[in-house]
């Protein structure tokens, strides 16, 4: 049971790294969904300008590696004179894959409300504005939450990729404790448990509200 100890022993700084990786997945939720809100507006518009923006900034972020655009904020921008901190690198390129990734499911959930509805808000006299937000929007978003509960998971899993540019998340913290006892097999796996206790019950919450979805459909 000499694994157990050493386990405990890690457990301290594993907590760390994963308490960095559950922030930075939180902000890049947080700031990536209403992005995506947005985007999904975008490329629904009629202006061809915006629709193609919103497009590009779409297909980027959802065509492109993770790991690449963490390195372009990273190690592209100094180029042009842009710098930012490892930490706000990863927010950054995360946030630009979950609002590439959320905008696509919330587009989905805005177009799957029956034309029905934009007709009797119509009837009723209500303007764009208020149709949008009063009608389209609450429904739309209800049947997007399982999609973008799905997103979230991923965002959080692919906080590992920071530990590319040195941020002390959870898989930095993994590889420093390797590093010093050489132990890497018990090491990253008590890191994949770490991922696995938050993901998996994660994952159920997705599935039981899906269900759901589905039985109110």
């Amino acid at each position: 049971m000499s694994w157990l100890t050493d386990w405990v022993g890690y457990l301290p700084q594993m907590m760390s790294g994963l308490g960095v990786s559950l922030m930075i997945a939180g902000i890049s939720i947080a700031a990536g969904y209403p992005l995506g809100l947005a985007l999904s507006l975008m490329v629904t518009a009629k202006n061809l300008a915006v629709r193609t923006l919103g497009l590009a900034v779409v297909e980027i972020g959802r065509g492109a590696p993770a790991l690449v655009i963490l390195y372009l904020f990273y190690y592209g921008l100094p180029k042009f004179g842009v710098t930012f901190g490892s930490i706000t690198a990863a927010c950054l390129a995360l946030t630009w894959n979950a609002a590439a990734y959320s905008s696509e499911i919330m587009r989905a959930g805005i177009q799957s409300v029956a034309r029905g509805q934009l007709e009797a808000s119509n009837a009723l006299g209500l303007s764009s504005r208020d149709t949008f937000f009063r009608i389209i929007m609450p429904q739309g978003m209800r049947s997007a939450v399982p999609g973008l509960m799905g997103v979230a998971i991923q965002m959080f899993q692919g906080t590992s990729l920071a530990y590319a540019i040195a941020v002390p998340e959870l898989m930095k913290s993994a590889y420093n404790i390797g590093s010093d006892n050489f132990n890497y097999l018990q090491i990253f796996t008590l890191a994949g448990i770490c991922y696995a206790v938050i993901s998996m019950p994660a994952t159920w919450i997705t599935v039981f509200f899906e269900k759901r979805m589905a039985r109110h459909a």
